[in-house]
Protein backbone atom coordinates (compact mmCIF):
# COMPACT_ATOMS: atom_id res chain seq x y z
CA UNK A 1 0.00 0.00 0.00
CA UNK A 2 1.63 3.22 -1.13
CA UNK A 3 1.19 6.15 1.23
CA UNK A 4 2.58 9.64 1.10
CA UNK A 5 3.08 12.04 3.96
CA UNK A 6 4.06 15.67 3.93
CA UNK A 7 6.99 16.60 6.15
CA UNK A 8 8.30 20.05 6.87
CA UNK A 9 11.81 20.77 5.60
CA UNK A 10 13.39 20.68 9.06
CA UNK A 11 12.03 17.21 9.91
CA UNK A 12 12.89 15.91 6.45
CA UNK A 13 16.46 17.17 6.90
CA UNK A 14 16.73 15.56 10.33
CA UNK A 15 15.51 12.23 8.96
CA UNK A 16 18.03 12.32 6.11
CA UNK A 17 20.84 13.28 8.50
CA UNK A 18 19.96 10.41 10.82
CA UNK A 19 19.66 8.00 7.90
CA UNK A 20 23.13 8.99 6.67
CA UNK A 21 24.66 8.55 10.12
CA UNK A 22 23.04 5.13 10.56
CA UNK A 23 23.72 4.09 6.98
CA UNK A 24 20.04 3.44 6.41
CA UNK A 25 17.57 4.85 3.95
CA UNK A 26 15.27 7.68 4.97
CA UNK A 27 12.41 5.35 4.07
CA UNK A 28 13.68 2.79 6.59
CA UNK A 29 13.96 5.45 9.34
CA UNK A 30 10.40 6.65 8.73
CA UNK A 31 8.99 3.11 8.56
CA UNK A 32 10.69 2.16 11.84
CA UNK A 33 9.48 5.35 13.52
CA UNK A 34 5.91 4.70 12.45
CA UNK A 35 6.10 1.04 13.50
CA UNK A 36 7.48 2.01 16.93
CA UNK A 37 4.77 4.63 17.36
CA UNK A 38 1.96 2.24 16.39
CA UNK A 39 3.27 -0.51 18.69
CA UNK A 40 3.62 1.92 21.60
CA UNK A 41 0.13 3.31 21.08
CA UNK A 42 -1.39 -0.18 20.76
CA UNK A 43 0.23 -1.17 24.07
CA UNK A 44 -1.01 2.03 25.67
CA UNK A 45 -4.54 1.42 24.38
CA UNK A 46 -4.49 -2.20 25.61
CA UNK A 47 -3.26 -1.04 29.03
CA UNK A 48 -6.00 1.59 29.17
CA UNK A 49 -8.68 -0.98 28.27
CA UNK A 50 -7.39 -3.37 30.95
CA UNK A 51 -7.38 -0.53 33.48
CA UNK A 52 -10.98 0.32 32.61
CA UNK A 53 -11.88 -3.36 32.97
CA UNK A 54 -10.17 -3.50 36.37
CA UNK A 55 -11.95 -0.31 37.41
CA UNK A 56 -15.31 -1.83 36.43
CA UNK A 57 -14.52 -4.95 38.50
CA UNK A 58 -13.50 -2.77 41.46
CA UNK A 59 -16.71 -0.77 41.21
CA UNK A 60 -18.71 -3.99 41.12
CA UNK A 61 -16.88 -5.91 43.88
CA UNK A 62 -15.01 -3.31 45.94
CA UNK A 63 -12.04 -5.67 46.18
CA UNK A 64 -8.67 -3.92 46.29
CA UNK A 65 -5.15 -3.79 47.68
CA UNK A 66 -4.06 -0.77 49.66
CA UNK A 67 -0.82 1.00 48.82
CA UNK A 68 0.69 -0.26 52.08
CA UNK A 69 -0.27 -3.87 51.26
CA UNK A 70 1.39 -3.58 47.85
CA UNK A 71 4.55 -2.04 49.33
CA UNK A 72 4.87 -4.78 51.97
CA UNK A 73 4.32 -7.44 49.31
CA UNK A 74 6.86 -5.90 46.92
CA UNK A 75 9.47 -5.67 49.68
CA UNK A 76 9.27 -9.45 50.04
CA UNK A 77 10.28 -9.83 46.39
CA UNK A 78 13.71 -8.27 46.77
CA UNK A 79 15.54 -10.40 49.35
CA UNK A 80 13.70 -13.72 48.95
CA UNK A 81 12.04 -14.52 45.65
CA UNK A 82 10.42 -17.82 46.66
CA UNK A 83 7.95 -16.52 49.21
CA UNK A 84 4.27 -17.20 48.81
CA UNK A 85 2.34 -14.51 47.01
CA UNK A 86 -0.26 -12.91 49.30
CA UNK A 87 -3.88 -13.32 48.32
CA UNK A 88 -4.87 -9.98 46.82
CA UNK A 89 -8.21 -8.37 47.50
CA UNK A 90 -8.64 -7.60 43.80
CA UNK A 91 -8.61 -9.46 40.55
CA UNK A 92 -5.36 -8.52 38.84
CA UNK A 93 -5.43 -8.40 35.05
CA UNK A 94 -2.61 -9.76 32.92
CA UNK A 95 -1.45 -6.21 32.16
CA UNK A 96 -1.30 -5.33 35.85
CA UNK A 97 0.62 -8.53 36.57
CA UNK A 98 3.16 -7.56 33.91
CA UNK A 99 3.45 -4.17 35.59
CA UNK A 100 4.20 -5.84 38.92
CA UNK A 101 6.83 -7.95 37.14
CA UNK A 102 8.46 -4.78 35.85
CA UNK A 103 8.42 -3.31 39.37
CA UNK A 104 9.99 -6.48 40.71
CA UNK A 105 12.74 -6.30 38.11
CA UNK A 106 13.30 -2.63 38.95
CA UNK A 107 13.53 -3.21 42.72
CA UNK A 108 15.72 -6.28 42.22
CA UNK A 109 18.39 -4.34 40.29
CA UNK A 110 21.76 -3.76 41.88
CA UNK A 111 22.83 -0.14 41.33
Amino acid sequence: MATSIKLDDDLKSRIHHLADRQRRSAHWIMREAIRDYVEREEKHENFKQEALGSWAIYQKTGRHLSGDEVRVWLQTWVPIRNRDTPVPQIIITEGAAQGFGALSAFFGRKN
